[in-house]
C-alpha cells in the first residue's frame, strides 16, 4: 500500500527556477530535484521553456543517503560537487547527514 504524501509546501512552478538548472533539465542531464519541501505530486506536469516534464516519483531521503548516482540525476558528477553547489546557493545551511529532503523525479513528455 502506498503511503499518502503530506500536503505540498510549494507549487510545481517553483521546483526548477535557476536558468542553469532549467538548461540541465532541457538537455536531459537533470532528472531529479531535491528540496526542503514538497513541490509536486506524482503525475503533475512541469513546463520549462515550452517543454513538458512529468513528475514520476516523490519521496523523502536523508542527505547522508545520497549517492553519486543521485548527484548525477541532479546534473552533477559526484555527491561532493552537488553538495558544493547547494551550499553555494544556501551558505548558511548546514549539511547534516540526517537532514531529510524531498526528492522529485521527472521525465520529459514527448
Amino acid at each position: 500500500m502506498l503511503k499518502e504524501l503530506p500536503p505540498k509546501t510549494c507549487s510545481i512552478d517553483r521546483l526548477i527556477t535557476r536558468l542553469e538548472d532549467v538548461q540541465l533539465v532541457i538537455q536531459g542531464k537533470k532528472i531529479a530535484s531535491r528540496r526542503n519541501g514538497r513541490y509536486a505530486d506524482p503525475g503533475e506536469i512541469m513546463e520549462l521553456d515550452g517543454k513538458k516534464f512529468e513528475v514520476v516519483k516523490v519521496y523523502q531521503q536523508s542527505l547522508g543517503e545520497l549517492t553519486d548516482q543521485d548527484a548525477q540525476a541532479e546534473g552533477f558528477s559526484t555527491v561532493d560537487s552537488y553538495k558544493e553547489y547547494i551550499l553555494t546557493l544556501h551558505p548558511k545551511m548546514p549539511w547534516l547527514p540526517q537532514m531529510k529532503v524531498w526528492v522529485h523525479e521527472f521525465r520529459p513528455i514527448t
